[in-house]
C-alpha cells in the first residue's frame, strides 16, 4: 500500500496515511510510466520520484554532480517537491515517449490578421498540443464580425469563427490520446465582439477544449467605476481609413490604445494605434453582462492585463497577452509554463493540537533543491517549435509554488480566511521568494545568468516615460544598458524584493540571475488529488471534506464519479478520531470548527488570501473563488472589482449550476438537489436526479455525468 508519510521532519516520527484509491488510481493512470507494451516501467510512486530525479539529475556536469543532485533532488521529492505533471510523467521517459514534452502548457506566438498567419497558428498549435503540452492564445487580434476584407470584397466572420478551428484542432488531437482541453483563449474588452465572445459557450458544446478570459484594462474599471461610456474598437488601416473617409483626428470615430500588434496600422509617436469605433456603450452595462456570464457560466475568467504589464521581471523586453490554460502564469509569445508545487501539508508537526507548527528549516531546505531540479528542466524541456526553444532558454524562467494551502491551515488549527491565515500566507510565499533569488544569484554564478540579462538595450523614451526614476539615476535615450539592471534595479517586483534584500538585489543587476521568474501558484488538480492524497489544490481550501470527482476513462463513454476525502480529513481520522465526519450530528464524530470547506470562505475572503500571496509571486496565481449555488448575485457581483483594488493579476470564480454544466468537482447534496430530464425514444420523459444511477447503452452512468456527455457532445468519444 503505498502511504504518505505525516509529519515528513526528521526528528519526528512519522505516521503513515494510506493513499485513497482515487489517489493511487490517478498516479497509475497519468504518472506512472508504462512500457509500449502496457508494463509497469514504474513499480511504485518512489520508482516515479527515482526516475524524475535520475533525469533531471543528469543535467548536471560531472559525475560527482550527478550523484549528489541525484540523492538531494530524490529527497526533496520524498519530501514534499511536486514538479508538475507533464515533469512527472515525461522526465526521464524519453526512450517510451520519445516525442512528449515536460512542459505542462505554452503560449502561441501573436495572431496577425491574416489567413495565412491564422492557419499557420492551428499548425503550430496542433504540434504543441500533440507534444502534451496545452497552450493559450489572444483572438482578439483579429478583425471583428462583419468587417469589411478588401481583398476579398467580402466581410468575416470574426474571431469566434477562428476560435473553433482551433477547439476542433485540440479536441482531435486529445481524442488521439494526447492532453484533454489544454487550451486558454484571451480577449481584450475593447474589442468589437467582446459580448459574442463572453457568451460563446452558450452554444452546447462549442469551445469546449477552451478557457475563456478577458484582458482587463485599468482603463475599462476606471470607466466603470465613474459609471462613463466604454468604446468598443478595432485598429485601422491606412487603406480603410482612405475607402471609409475616416478623420482620424475626429475622437468619436477613432480612439487611440495601446494594441500588441503595430504592423500596417496607423500609429502615432507613442506607439498607439488608431483605433475605428465601431459601438459605444456604458461600461457598467459590459461589466453587468460579464459579472451574470461569471455567476452562471463560470466564464469569462479575468486577467487584469495592465497590473501584469506593470508587474513583469521582463517588462523591458515583452508584453504580456496570453496565459496558459489555467491563468497563473502570464507569457509572452513562444512562453512556456514550467511548474512545480511544494506540498505543505507534508511539513507540518503534531497536527490538529496544541502543539502543530510548520517546519519552516525544511521548507526552506526544499525550495533551494528544487530551485535547482526546475532549473535543470529547461535542459530536457523536449519542446516542439523552434521559437518555442528559444525563448525558454533566453529567459529559463519557471513557477514555483504550492499546494495543500487549505489542508497545511487546518491542520495547525487556523481558520481559512482569518487574519492568522493571511498572515501564513505572505509569510510562506515570501519565504519561498527570498529563497528562491538567493538560488537565482547562486546558480547565475555557478551555471551563467539567463543569456537575456546579459544582453546589452537601448534605453527609449518609452522605458524612460515607464520607469522615470532611471533619469534620476542618469539614464537617458539612447544609452546602452545590460538586462541584469533592467531586470533586478526596475522591475517592480524585484523593487520589493530589494526593500527586504537589498544588497542581493544589487548583486543580481550586477552579476544577472539565472532565470528571469521564478513563482506561480498553479491549481495542481490532478496532482494534489494523486500524489498529495487530495491535500487542498495550489492556494485553495479544500473543496469538500467529502465529495465527487469526474474523471474521465479511456473507453469510458462519459464521466466517472469518485468519491474522494480530503487529506485533512484522512489525517484527523487517523490521528484524531477514526470516527470524524463532516456534518454529523454525533457529538462523538464531529470535526473541529477551523474544519472549514470553500463554501464556508467568503468571496472576499479569497480575494484577501490571494492577494496576501501575490505580493511575493512574480508570475501569477490561479484561484477560483468556489461560490455556493445558492449565493445571492448581488453579494457576488463586485468581487471582481474588490480583486482590482486588491491588485490581483487575475481572478476567477466557480458556482455550481446544473442546467449549464457541474463542472469537475461536485458535491453529492448539489446532485441530488438537480433533475435532469431524458426523452427515450417511445417520446416518453423520464426524471432522474444527479446523483442516481442510469443503465444506457450497456454501462452505467450517472445521471449528471450522462446528461453532460450527450448535451455536450462528447459520449463516446473518449
Amino acid at each position: 500500500m503505498s502511504v504518505v508519510k505525516h509529519p515528513s521532519s526528521t526528528t519526528e516520527t512519522a505516521v503513515e496515511i494510506p493513499l485513497q484509491p482515487a489517489s493511487f488510481d490517478i498516479w497509475q493512470r497519468k504518472y506512472q510510466l508504462h512500457s509500449a507494451e502496457g508494463k509497469d516501467v514504474d513499480k511504485s510512486i518512489d520508482d516515479t520520484y527515482a526516475r524524475v530525479a535520475r533525469a533531471l539529475a543528469d543535467i548536471e556536469t560531472t559525475p560527482e554532480k550527478r550523484q549528489e543532485w541525484f540523492d538531494k533532488f530524490l529527497w526533496a521529492l520524498q519530501h514534499g517537491a511536486v514538479p508538475a505533471g507533464r515533469i512527472i510523467s515525461n522526465a526521464g521517459a524519453r526512450q517510451h515517449k520519445p516525442a512528449t514534452s515536460t512542459i505542462n502548457c505554452t503560449v502561441s506566438g501573436k495572431i496577425h490578421d491574416s489567413m495565412d498567419d491564422i492557419l499557420q497558428k492551428v499548425h503550430e498549435a496542433g504540434m504543441t498540443l500533440k507534444s502534451g503540452a496545452g497552450i493559450g492564445y489572444e483572438f482578439s487580434t483579429l478583425r471583428p464580425n462583419n468587417a469589411y476584407v478588401s481583398g476579398s470584397g467580402a466581410v468575416t466572420s470574426g474571431p469566434l469563427s477562428f476560435m473553433d478551428i482551433y477547439d476542433k484542432v485540440c479536441f482531435t488531437i486529445s481524442s488521439a490520446g494526447g492532453r484533454r482541453g489544454a487550451q486558454m483563449a484571451t480577449f481584450d474588452v475593447g474589442h468589437p465582439d467582446v459580448i459574442d465572445f463572453i457568451r460563446a459557450k452558450r452554444e452546447h458544446g462549442r469551445l469546449r477544449q477552451f478557457n475563456l478570459s478577458l484582458l482587463i484594462t485599468s482603463e475599462f474599471m476606471e470607466a466603470v467605476k465613474a459609471d462613463a461610456p466604454w468604446q468598443l474598437a478595432f485598429p485601422l488601416t491606412e487603406e480603410e481609413a482612405g475607402a471609409r473617409h475616416i478623420d482620424i483626428s475626429d475622437s468619436e470615430q477613432v480612439i487611440w490604445r495601446h494594441w500588441p500588434i503595430r504592423t500596417n496600422y496607423i500609429t502615432n509617436d507613442v506607439g498607439e494605434v488608431a483605433c475605428r469605433v465601431y459601438k459605444t456603450i456604458p461600461a457598467r452595462r459590459l461589466w453587468d453582462i460579464i459579472m451574470a456570464s461569471t455567476y452562471d457560466y463560470a466564464e469569462p475568467g479575468f486577467i487584469l492585463i495592465d497590473e501584469y504589464n506593470e508587474m513583469n521581471n521582463n517588462w523591458f523586453c515583452e508584453e504580456i497577452r496570453a496565459t496558459n490554460p489555467c491563468g497563473e502564469q502570464g507569457l509572452p509569445e513562444y512562453g512556456a509554463c514550467l511548474l512545480g508545487s511544494i506540498n505543505l501539508t507534508r511539513l507540518v508537526s503534531n497536527p490538529f493540537t496544541d502543539k502543530a507548527r510548520f517546519d519552516w528549516e525544511t521548507y526552506r531546505e526544499i525550495v533551494r533543491v528544487f530551485t535547482r531540479m526546475l532549473d535543470n528542466v529547461v535542459g530536457i524541456h523536449g519542446l516542439p517549435l523552434e521559437q518555442q526553444r528559444r525563448e525558454i532558454e533566453n529567459k529559463r524562467r519557471h513557477g514555483m509554488g504550492y499546494l495543500g494551502l487549505g489542508s497545511t491551515l487546518t491542520m495547525l488549527g487556523i481558520r481559512y480566511g482569518s487574519k492568522e491565515s493571511l498572515e501564513f500566507t505572505e509569510a510562506v510565499t515570501r519565504e519561498l521568494a527570498l529563497i528562491g533569488w538567493e538560488c537565482a544569484l547562486e546558480l547565475a554564478k555557478e551555471k551563467g545568468p539567463a543569456p537575456l540579462l546579459l544582453q546589452e538595450f537601448e534605453v527609449t523614451r518609452e522605458m524612460l516615460s515607464r520607469r522615470p526614476e532611471m533619469l534620476d539615476d542618469g539614464w537617458k535615450a539612447g544609452d546602452s544598458i545590460r538586462g541584469s539592471v533592467l531586470h533586478a534595479r526596475y522591475s517592480r517586483y524585484m523593487q520589493k524584493i530589494a526593500e527586504v534584500r537589498p544588497a542581493l538585489v544589487d548583486e543580481l543587476a550586477e552579476v544577472g540571475a539565472r532565470f528571469t521568474h521564478h513563482s506561480s501558484i498553479a491549481p495542481t488538480g490532478t496532482i494534489a488529488l494523486s500524489l498529495g492524497n487530495n491535500a487542498s489544490n495550489g492556494i485553495e481550501p479544500s473543496f469538500a471534506h467529502h465529495y465527487a470527482r469526474n474523471v474521465i476513462r479511456e473507453g469510458k463513454k462519459s464521466k466517472e464519479k469518485v468519491d474522494v476525502w480530503s487529506y485533512e480529513l484522512l489525517a484527523y481520522r487517523e490521528l484524531v478520531n477514526s470516527r470524524a465526519m463532516p456534518f454529523s450530528d454525533n457529538e462523538d464524530e464531529q470535526l473541529p470548527d477551523y474544519f472549514i470547506s470553500s463554501d464556508d470562505v467568503t468571496p472576499k475572503q479569497h480575494v484577501d488570501i490571494q492577494a496576501a500571496a501575490q505580493q511575493w509571486i512574480d508570475s501569477s496565481i490561479s484561484k477560483t473563488a468556489n461560490i455556493p449555488t445558492d449565493f445571492p448575485y448581488e453579494d457576488f457581483k463586485d468581487i471582481y472589482l474588490y480583486a482590482y483594488e486588491k491588485k490581483l493579476k487575475g481572478c476567477t470564480t466557480f458556482r455550481f449550476n446544473p442546467e449549464v454544466f457541474q463542472g469537475v468537482l461536485v458535491k453529492d447534496k448539489d446532485l441530488e438537489n438537480t433533475v435532469y430530464r431524458f426523452s427515450l425514444e417511445d417520446g416518453t420523459v423520464i426524471e432522474v436526479r444527479g446523483n442516481e444511477e442510469i443503465e444506457y447503452d450497456g454501462e452505467i452512468h450517472t445521471a449528471a455525468n450522462l446528461y453532460d456527455a450527450l448535451k455536450e457532445g462528447y459520449y463516446g468519444k473518449f
